[in-house]
Parts: structure tokens; sequence; C-alpha cells
């Protein structure tokens, strides 16, 4: 069975990343064995449809073209995206339904859209890829009926809901990117009920996948870690908007659980105290080029004490981009496979990875990406 290729429908399509992923894609039309080398996918599916065969839709809040959204960010020089102008104009952005809809009303214009869209790209496989901002922390553990959730929830507070609900109603797979947790027992039993998969939740893109790396070859050493602490300074909307403590907290727990659960003990606990601190600062002139600082305490034989430090200087767009488009063949795969729900054995691309028992070191996940290929590679074969 062949796989058709992804389209990509973006919440939060002018973000940094959101428009570094229209580049990539427009790029790809013109010369797609210059953009294989940075996809993961291109080793696990070597039979690919062409990449040239890609496509984006997606919405925004922001009144932007792709063009004017990537020369506002500043992630891309204008020689890297002008040309593939032509390409970048023909990926329709529409206006995000507004926030003073009830969120019923939210999920129809957007099941509209999404129909509209797979009009416009017949031949494609339509996957929501969720790139919307951190949102304050919310709890929706306790709804159990899909008409609780519409008459209850506050659409306001996780606009992310309205694209999973649509997503799901139109038997759209779904990849959360963000650390907004939308994966809510009633979201899984709905997408497992429509034979939908969801993978998520927020992109490891960069400081925290060194740090899962790390981690599991301090763990294979058995090398005690005594204490972690990360800083992450960044200067891009993404940057501002986690200013706001609330809307950070997520992303910071998503951060730091990671490292318990991979060494398998409590970080600090001999001293009495968390000793794994993370830390996310708003810096302006840094723009999209993070920059992250890790001192990693440990112990060896006889209790001797040891330290290393780490340094990333990287472009936060630039490495999120190619594994959404990975992430987007991976859920065509596994759609086709018919493996609905959560999908834990994505792991490889999260902080916080949802579904039951998600492999946590770095070793696991890769050999549980090894499989989900394998069982994908039976279907599609």
């Amino acid at each position: 069975m062949r796989a058709n290729p992804p389209l990509l429908l973006i919440a939060g399509a002018t973000g940094a990343t959101g428009s570094t992923v229209a580049a990539a894609i427009a790029a790809m039309k013109q010369a797609p064995d210059e953009m294989l080398p940075w996809l993961t996918t291109s080793h696990w599916f070597k039979d690919l449809d062409p990449l040239k065969g890609m496509e984006l839709a997606g919405w925004d809040i922001a009144h932007r073209t792709l063009k004017q959204a990537i020369e506002y960010h500043g992630v891309l020089p204008p020689e890297k995206y002008l040309p593939c102008l032509e390409h970048l104009g023909k990926f329709p952005i529409r206006h995000a339904p507004g926030n003073d809809l009830p969120l019923h009303k939210q999920v129809e214009h957007l099941i509209r859209d999404i129909q509209d869209f797979k009009g416009l790209f017949p031949y494609t496989h339509p996957v929501l890829v969720n790139l919307l901002p951190a949102s304050s922390t919310i709890d929706l553990q306790e709804f159990n009926a899909l008409d609780e959730l519409y008459s209850q929830a506050d659409a306001l507070t996780l606009p992310d809901l309205s694209y999973v609900l649509a997503a799901i109603s139109t038997g759209t797979p779904v990849v959360n990117f963000t650390s907004n947790p939308i994966e809510l027992p009633l979201i899984a039993q709905e997408a497992l009920k429509a034979g939908v998969p969801l993978c998520g939740r927020d992109g490891k893109t960069g400081q925290t996948y060194l740090k899962v790396v790390l981690a599991s070859a301090l763990k294979a050493r058995g090398l005690q870690v005594d204490g972690w602490y990360s800083l992450n300074i960044l200067g891009n909307d993404d940057g501002r908007n986690l200013a706001d403590p609330d809307k950070a907290a997520g992303k910071i727990l998503n951060k730091t659980e990671l490292l318990d659960d991979i060494l398998g003990y409590r970080v600090g606990h001999q001293h009495g105290a968390p000793c794994h601190k993370v830390v996310i600062d708003y810096y302006p002139p840094r723009g999209d080029c993070k920059e992250a600082w890790d001192v990693i305490d440990f112990t060896g034989l006889f209790g001797m004490p040891m330290s290393l430090r780490l340094n990333l200087q990287a472009r936060d767009s630039i490495l999120a981009a190619p594994m959404i488009i990975d992430l987007a063949w991976w859920m065509v795969a596994v759609h086709m496979a018919k493996r609905p729900g959560l999908v834990p054995e994505l792991g490889f691309y999260f902080k916080k990875p949802t579904g039951p028992h998600p492999p946590v070191t770095f070793q696991d996940q890769l050999s549980a990406l090894q499989s989900l290929e394998h069982d994908c590679r039976e279907i599609l074969d």
C-alpha cells in the first residue's frame, strides 16, 4: 500500500516554527534531495513518495502572509526562502476562529476549513500539527463526555481543544508539538473511537534532547546524578510568551519530570530537596537563536564528585521544522497501519511522551521507533 504525502494542517502557521516548516516544504518542491538528509524518516521510510508532493495549510490569529511571517521572525535570510516564494504563496493560511465563539462553533468553523483544505489537495493525507503558544495550566481531566466538555470547557484558556476536536471529527491524525495537555482521557477515547492516532506532547528539539542523551549515558555507566541546572535564554515570541510563569509552568514541568523518569530516582533525594532546576528567561537580543546552559553534578566510584558543563547555541525553529515534517510522515504511516489513539513509540520526539508506558531512555526510544517502523512497514509494503 503506497502512502500519500502529508498535508500539514498547522495551528499557529505564521509563527516562527510554522513559517519555517512552510519554507522547508516549499524548498522540497524544488530540491527534495537537499532536504532529505535532515529528516530522520528518510532513514526509516526509504521509499516515501517524493517530498515534492507534501503540502501545507493552516490558521493563525496574526494577519500575515507566510512571506511576511518569515521576514518578521528573522529565522531565515532572504536567500533561503526567496527562491521558493512562488510555492510559499500557494499554501493557504486562514484566520483562526475567534475566541469569542463558543467551543462548538470554533470546532464547526475548523471542520469546514479542514474539508476545504482536503478538497484543495485531494492527493494528500492530512495531519493536524499543533504549534499554538503555551497556555496557562488547566485541568480537563474531569470531563467524561463530549457534551460536558462543550458546555463547560473554556476555549479561551486552551484554544488547542477546538483544533484537536475538529481533527478527530474529520478523521485527521494529530501531532501535539506544544506543551499544552490536550491528550486528556476523553480526547484519547474519542480518537480511538474515530480511528485517529495522536502523538505528543512538547517537541524535544535542543537542550532537552541532549539531556535525554546524557542522562541515558550516565545511567548506563551507573554514575549518580546529584544535581542538574538548566538555563534557557531565548528572545522570540515563544520566549515572550513563556515569560508568563503560568504559561511556562507546563513546559518546565515537562522538562524536569523526564530526568527522574530516565534515571529512576529523584535528583537531589540525598540532599532532601529538588536539585533539578530549569529556568527559562526571555532575552530579546537572542531572537530565535536560543542559548542553553547545563551544569551537571554527578558522582562515581567512592562517591567522588565530578561535573559536566554543556553550552548549546541553537536555532529553535531550524531544529523543530524537520522534526515536525518527520512526525507528519510517521502519523500518515501509523494512520494507514490502523493504530488509533495515543502513540507512545514516538516518544523520541517529545519531552512528555503520551500513551501507555512510553520509552524514556534514549536507547529505548530508538528501539521503539524501530519497532513502530517494522509494524507500519508490514502494512505499507
